[in-house]
């Protein structure tokens, strides 16, 4: 598709350089969600796993908004949802943990070694094509990103509490990148928190595409048009996999860097 050379992830000093880095993009990735209007109250979170401890994730508070959000918010929670001091919040109102994020998270991270970081939020065409109970087709060259490649889980039991719930929703998933959770929401994750973010700005424009398409085909008495097996995942091959999500998806934080004036300066 492209000559030339193209940029690669970072390569860090020491684990502890990784972990602000990885600190620092995460607190960006929900601030891009925030911009994009992708927050719902307190409902909504985006997780990375620790690199100095692989068994802990980090995580957005409960109940600060997300344009809000800085590295220093961020809290560490290992598997048995206890906050760490590792994350340097000692007290205030902020140091407060959403259990449906750590039931679904935490499920995740366990199951899923290959995924760094997982996205979860009720965004408006998301919510709105997860009511449908089906899974997306390929009626664009974007939709193909997730051909083969998402589930649906065709079950709502209510706000999730409990590790069962998050182990369902865990297996619904499988080894996929992404899930439409049923009169939910939508889940996205990956080996990155560039590709995460990048997929999952797509799979909610292909639900609002979807959406789209289907009400103008019925209102003419026809049926979308979806593109054939073969090339559609031969598409999805080369613009939906990890290395394609995080390039395409540093061009988000490209912008936000611009915006805010604000880059990455190492580990303090």
């Amino acid at each position: 598709m492209t000559s030339g050379k193209r940029p690669t992830p970072p390569v860090f000093t020491s684990k502890l350089e990784e972990r602000e880095f990885l600190k620092f993009r995460l607190a960006q990735a929900l601030r891009i969600f925030g911009n994009r209007g992708y927050d719902e109250g307190v409902a909504g979170h985006i997780t990375v796993r620790d690199p100095i401890r692989p068994d802990c994730f980090w995580v957005n508070p409960f109940g600060l908004h997300f344009k809000l959000i800085q590295p220093s918010d961020l809290l560490l929670v290992d598997h048995k949802g206890a906050i760490l001091e590792e994350s340097g919040q000692k007290d205030g109102p902020f140091r407060l943990l959403n259990t449906a994020a750590f039931m679904i998270h935490s499920a995740i991270h366990t199951a899923r070694p290959d995924v760094l970081c997982a996205a979860h939020s009720h965004s408006t065409y998301g919510k709105a094509f997860a009511a449908l109970g089906r899974t997306l087709d390929p009626i664009s060259q974007d939709a193909c990103r997730f051909y083969n490649d998402h589930v649906l889980y065709e079950q709502y039991n209510g706000i999730v509490l409990d590790e069962a719930e998050g182990a369902a929703i865990t297996a619904a998933l499988g080894n996929k990148k992404a899930a439409i959770l049923q009169n939910h929401g939508l889940l996205v994750a990956t080996a990155s928190i560039e590709a995460t973010v990048h997929f999952y700005i797509c799979l909610e424009r292909a639900c609002e595409v979807q959406l789209l398409a289907d009400t103008a085909a019925a209102a003419h008495g026809i049926k979308t048009v979806s593109i054939n097996a073969a090339q559609a995942a031969d598409t999805g091959n080369m613009i939906g996999s990890d290395g394609s999500g995080w390039f395409a998806g540093s061009m988000q934080f490209m912008l936000l860097e611009r915006e805010e004036g604000v880059t990455f300066q190492g580990a303090a």
